[in-house]
């Protein structure tokens, strides 16, 4: 038996009223048997709760009975952060601290300010993982939470883009970020602070190893300087192109927001059909040809000389290979 279940029972109750048992073991996350099993737990230990039978009826407490017990524990303190976010709560490792939170926070309310919190919630929902993929796996995430808040040290082994392929790491975690629905971990390292992408991580183990994150460190600080960094060794050059109107459409929803946004602020020499001109930023040859053909005869490279070369020839490949045979 769970005494933080039982409470939770008492506190929805609490807070929504009557219930049915079927209501507050889906709420929960239990078999109605074990619903059952908790409500007359709580009647036997002294809590007025009764049940009204028939159509609509339910179980409830006695009118004017409230509990005292809303204390937080530290794990739903912590949890109040991802109360709006269930998602990311649950990678986390933090489902059940939110829901406990939640449930005190509500029966702690008075009665108007708990109907306008419940309606509050009712119309926000969060869904982060992007389109077209799966949600990534991250085992290890719970483990890191846990490192980042004890500031444990962690031993891991960790797969990467460029030889050697995986390699083992010991990392001292400062903070973990969310972005694009993918989990990074921002850590110290021997040569420094570094960024891991959860997804990526192989094994990892709790080390004996304490460590002070330093003083002043601002974790929301060092993200945006990463992501104007990364940007800055992301581009390596640039490209010229031709691109007709239902091309400059596309655009969104085929390359990143930098290209679109360096065709709205280069284009230039509108023809008669409307295509214009546009200067774009790069990552590789390789890169750009793959994004590019996405749009397919709505876009013409004219320059460098090596990419239009590159895209001849994988047209010309896919000539042959749907041609006539």
């Amino acid at each position: 038996m769970s005494a933080g279940r039982l409470l939770s029972v008492l506190l929805l109750l609490q807070s929504r009223g009557r219930m049915s048992a079927r209501g507050i073991a889906d709420e929960l996350g239990v078999s109605i048997r074990t619903a059952y099993r908790d409500l007359a737990r709580l009647q036997d230990a002294g809590v007025p709760v009764y049940a009204e039978p028939g159509r609509g009826g339910g179980y409830q407490l006695v009118d004017g009975y409230r509990t005292r017990l809303t204390g937080m524990s530290e794990g739903e303190a912590r949890a109040l952060f991802f109360a709006g976010l269930p998602g990311p709560a649950a990678d986390l490792g933090l489902a059940a601290e939110v829901t406990a939170a939640r449930l005190k926070l509500l029966a702690a309310l008075p009665t108007g300010a708990r109907e306008e919190a419940a309606r509050t919630a009712a119309v926000f929902h969060v869904d982060a993982p992007g389109w077209y993929r799966e949600p990534e796996q991250t085992p290890y995430l719970p483990l890191f939470v846990d490192a980042v808040l004890t500031r444990c040290a962690v031993d891991v082994r960790y797969r990467r883009w460029r030889a050697p392929q995986e390699v083992d790491r010991r990392l001292r975690p400062y903070g973990l970020v969310l972005k694009s629905g993918s989990w990074y971990l921002v850590a110290a390292t021997e040569r420094g602070i570094a960024t891991y992408k959860v997804a990526q991580v192989l094994d990892a183990a709790l080390g004996d190893e304490r460590f002070d994150r330093p003083e002043g460190f601002d974790l929301g600080a060092y993200w945006t300087s990463y992501l104007d960094d990364f940007q800055a060794r992301r581009y390596t050059g640039t490209a010229t192109v031709r691109l007709s109107p239902r091309g400059r459409r596309r655009l969104p929803d085929n390359v990143a927001p930098e290209v679109v946004r360096a065709v709205d602020s280069t284009a230039t020499g509108a023809d008669e059909g409307g295509w214009v001109e546009a200067v774009i930023p790069i990552e590789s040859t390789g890169h750009a040809c793959g994004e590019l053909l996405r749009l397919g005869v709505d876009v013409e490279v004219v320059a460098p000389a090596e990419l239009r070369r590159a895209m001849a020839a994988t047209v010309d490949v896919l000539a042959r290979t749907y041609g006539p045979g």
